[in-house]
């Protein structure tokens, strides 16, 4: 009887590798240390931050002022009607996007872009609320433009880079997308960096 023959069960075939042409699809980040991912890091920041600054000023005016928590009267910041409960909630917001300027990539432009979605739903509600006796935040129609404003400026902000179909073969979000791609681009770049070291045939 013979002996030593291979044994082909599955605990000896070995790891099993993927088909070919196929390449895992990696999540999206920014730490990649590439030129582009600071910059549009540095854009998501900025954004978090010029409108956290924006809002927690109007917040802390209206807290000054000492207009009631939901008083009606007319009450205004910067020709915008405010109140206790709105100023309050501005304040919430404006420190919510200066955490994410502080901590920036990918957790700064996605909270830019559900604030900015917020923003303009609240646009939307609020303006069906003015003449109603459920506006307890005292908007007037230059807070529904403002709400508005600002919401698709952090939407802006926040989709800067990342959603655009004409994004650089560079860009992380594009790479992550198309990992197909990148692996040909990669190959292709190393046969180019091979042929320059071994130089041209003799």
């Amino acid at each position: 009887m013979a002996t030593g023959h291979a044994t082909h069960g599955p605990e000896h075939a070995g790891p099993r590798r993927p088909p070919y042409g196929w390449v895992r699809r990696r999540r999206t980040t920014l730490d990649e240390h590439l030129p582009t991912d600071h910059r549009l890091s540095q854009v998501y920041r900025a954004g978090a931050g010029l409108t956290g600054l924006v809002l927690l000023a109007f917040g802390i005016l209206g807290l000054i002022d000492k207009v009631g928590f939901f008083s009606t009267r007319g009450d205004t910041v910067a020709e915008l009607n405010t109140n206790g409960a709105l100023s309050v909630l501005s304040i919430a917001v404006g420190v919510l996007l200066f955490v994410g300027m502080v901590i920036g990539g990918n957790f700064a432009s996605t909270l830019n872009i559900v604030l900015g979605a917020l923003f303009v739903l609240s646009g939307f509600v609020n303006l069906a609320l003015l003449d109603s006796r459920y506006n307890f935040l005292a908007f007037r129609i230059q807070n529904v433009l403002f709400s508005f404003v600002v919401g698709v400026l952090l939407l802006i902000f926040g989709m800067y880079g990342r959603v655009s179909g004409g994004l650089p073969h560079d860009n992380p979000y594009w790479r992550a997308r198309h990992p197909e791609q990148v692996a040909r681009e990669e190959r292709a770049r190393r046969r180019r960096e091979l042929g320059r070291l071994v130089g041209p045939p003799r």
